[in-house]
């Protein structure tokens, strides 16, 4: 009994002594000297402001505690707010003070907003707060729990121009230390740019982590996502795991992980599921059951079904395999379907972040009613390497299409934006196979209800960033042939650049560039044809017989529309031709001329329409012309022949498909080659013969009329001459007499 009145004797006072510390510490507690103090050292140490606007307050029991009211923390050396509270209470526990342990019991903030900054240069605006004196040992903490509530976290990337803001944040947390294992709860609102987001999160479970060994991860993990992100509407995203550990930056664990998605994208909805029952990666062994993911879109003119499975892990995460990965496709885009499969196996290297797929094979088949085969089937044959940290890649593949055999090599040097060079190696490619039937001919039932042309549409350029070249062998396109074709192709900012542009076409070859710019839907071409067989190339590319012969032809053009017939009739530029050893098609002036012997004494013109048994051969024709608003100016025509020179000016119309050229053709003196003899009556004199109407129904009207009075004119002219020159002789006669 002695004994314990002599504890209980003891232990009052102690709890008497420590009551009257308690009661002196409180009596003499400064909080002003303190706030001075404390905003000092922060001054003296991190060179940033701390202004304590609000009572700083000690209590001791039933735990030792400090309360904090409103407080601001400027940015380093600035007097711009980095951060603010409106209230904070930290708690100490008592017993482990008396074993000289500095345990918190809680931590609660209130009304905490902070705003974290990564500037152009890289530097972030919180880099002197995480900066540690080597001399210093770690820095060890306990903590039995922290309550945050009414959190407010900015972030923004000067860099990047990308700005995220959490809010409403709400945390409540376990014991945190150096290592801990406990459960949380958290709920956030999230806005940004760069995507777009407006979302609310909320996620829970336990966390596992130690500071020292850098191993974190958590167990019964439920993490929910709901909103708009980016261009998905209404997303809802949910991940569940029974376990996730990360060791380092090279292990990872993963137990029953489940990650779901759904929304709508573009008015499409859309589905998305990820399964890995387990998967082990660590630096010595890696091992894993089949992960399995799939996603499914679903919209009025497109859908798609897409699956993956990976499957025989094993390996290490420095060197991981798989010995098979699957994917299976099922799309639809209008009345186009692609279905297809794709094998291989794969390799991956998680602490270089870089994944291959050593040889890939599989199929693609592509089906449209519209296309003239209905359906096409390409095996595939290649392979892939990407570097995801140095975001770049490599693929090589082999296909075949229908006839054409193609094989292509391209390389990723950026991710987003997208940023790639390619070079593409055709054997044969006849486009027009698989193209829809042309439109019903001109005055037909489905011609007449035709729908109005569509409009041109150069969008795609706008995100494409490419560089590259095309070869192909052999080329079929608007039933033009070529062969050898070459093009140096560059992409970037909306604009397409192809320069140069080669090919031998028609026994010639052609030599040039083409520009299409999306922002405004321009168009420039430049061509130049060396001695090329002029109508074969007119018949295949504008089905017109109306000339013939071999030589140069130059372009340099512009235009701009938002369809064919807009930029049809906006076309400018200039072209050029010499063509030697050819002739005009549709009407034979030599013949003409012949026949219409007795209509030249009656002063009437003759009107004849384009026959294609009919022809005017010539050893040389050239020509310039100026395009203006579609309409093609020539005024230096010339033609040479046997018996006829031709000149000319006028107007062909391309906007409209039709001309008006008035033809100027000069017998000249020759008694040979068709019939020259046959032409007395018209030497010397100029033919005037229009050429009128449309593309497809060329009328011919040779302007007899007012030639008559020239060819009297000249007459009476040659008539006075003889005469002239009789009298000369009779005169020289008199004089050589004298």
């Amino acid at each position: 009994m002695k004994t314990f009145k002599i504890i209980a004797f003891v232990l009052g006072g102690v709890v008497a002594l420590l009551a009257a510390a308690a009661a002196f510490i409180l009596a003499t507690f400064d909080a002003n000297k303190w706030k001075g103090e404390i905003s000092q050292l922060v001054q003296e140490k991190k060179q940033r402001s701390l202004k304590i606007e609000g009572d700083l307050s000690l209590s001791l029991f039933p735990g030792i505690g400090v309360h904090l009211g409103k407080a601001t923390l400027s940015e380093h050396r600035s007097e711009q707010v980095f951060a603010s509270i409106e209230n904070a209470r930290i708690s100490l526990q008592l017993m482990p003070l008396l074993t000289r342990q500095v345990v918190v019991d809680t931590v609660e903030l209130d009304g905490v907003k902070a705003r974290l900054v990564r500037f152009k240069d890289g530097r972030l605006n919180i880099d002197d707060l995480l900066a540690r004196d080597e001399k210093e040992p770690p820095a060890r903490f306990d903590i039995a729990g922290v309550k945050f509530a009414n959190g407010e976290l900015a972030w923004r990337d000067e860099k990047a121009g990308q700005e995220l803001i959490l809010s409403g944040l709400n945390l409540t947390t376990g014991r945190l230390a150096n290592a801990a294992t406990d459960k949380f709860d958290l709920s956030a609102k999230l806005a940004g740019n760069k995507p777009r987001l407006a979302a609310a999160l909320k996620a829970g479970g336990e966390y596992r982590y130690d500071l020292d060994k850098k191993r974190y991860g958590g167990a019964k993990l439920d993490v929910r996502l709901s909103g708009d992100v980016g261009e998905l509407k209404a997303l809802e995203l949910a991940l569940a795991a029974a376990a996730l550990q990360l060791t380092g930056t090279n292990e990872i664990a993963v137990d029953q992980l489940l990650l779901t998605a759904r929304g709508k994208e573009d008015g499409d909805a859309f589905e998305a599921r990820l399964e890995a029952p387990k998967l082990a990666l660590a630096a010595d062994k890696a091992s894993g059951a089949a992960v399995n993911a799939s996603i499914k879109l679903t919209g009025a003119q497109r859908a798609v079904d897409a699956k993956i499975a990976l499957s025989g892990v094993e390996g290490s995460s420095q060197a991981l395999k798989a010995g098979k990965l699957t994917l299976e496709l099922d799309a639809r885009q209008g009345e186009t379907t692609v279905k297809g499969s794709l094998t291989s196996a794969l390799a991956a290297n998680m602490e270089k972040q870089t994944v291959e797929l050593p040889a890939f094979s599989g199929e693609l088949a592509v089906a449209n009613p519209q296309m003239p085969m209905k359906s096409v089937k390409l095996p595939l044959t290649g392979g892939l390497r990407a570097d995801i940290d140095g975001q770049t890649a490599a693929l090589h593949a082999d296909t075949r299409f229908d006839e054409s055999k193609i094989n292509a090599k391209i390389n990723v040097s950026r991710f987003s934006p997208l940023a790639m060079g390619f070079d593409l190696d055709i054997d044969k490619l006849n486009v027009d196979k698989y193209l829809p039937p042309k439109a019903a001919a001109a005055g037909s039932k489905e011609a007449d209800k035709q729908a109005p042309e569509k409009p041109l549409d150069f969008a795609a350029l706008k995100g494409l960033n490419a560089s590259g070249v095309v070869k192909i062998g052999q080329l079929q396109v608007s039933n033009v042939k070529a062969s050898n074709v070459r093009l140096e192709i560059k992409a970037a900012n909306g604009k397409l650049d192809v320069a140069p542009l080669t090919a031998n076409l028609y026994d010639g070859s052609l030599a040039g560039a083409l520009s299409v710019n999306a922002n405004g839907n321009h168009v420039a071409l430049k061509q130049n044809l060396a001695n090329v067989n002029i109508n074969p190339l007119m018949k295949d590319a504008l089905d017109k017989d109306v000339l013939e012969g071999r030589g140069n032809v130059a372009l340099d053009v512009t235009t701009a529309g938002t369809t064919v017939a807009a930029m049809k009739k906006g076309l400018g530029g200039t072209a050029s031709m010499n063509l030697k050893d050819g002739a005009i098609k549709g009407i034979n002036l030599a013949k003409t001329f012949r026949e219409t012997k007795a209509v030249f004494s009656t002063r009437k013109d003759t009107v004849q329409q384009a026959k294609q048994t009919e022809k005017t051969d010539f050893s040389e024709l050239t020509g310039t012309f100026r395009i203006a608003g579609g309409v093609a100016r020539n005024d230096d025509l010339s033609m040479k022949s046997p018996f006829i020179r031709l000149g000319g000016a006028g107007d062909i119309n391309i906007g409209e498909d039709r001309m008006d050229y008035l033809a100027k053709a000069s017998v000249v003196a020759t008694a040979g080659g068709q019939g020259g003899k046959e032409l007395d009556h018209l030497k010397g004199l100029t033919v005037p013969v229009r050429v009128s109407g449309p593309f497809d129904k060329l009328a011919y009207n040779i302007e007899f009329g007012g030639l008559v009075a020239e060819a009297a004119k000249a007459k009476v002219e040659e008539k006075v001459k003889e005469k002239v020159q009789e009298k000369s002789k009779d005169l020289l006669k008199g004089l050589f007499k004298r």
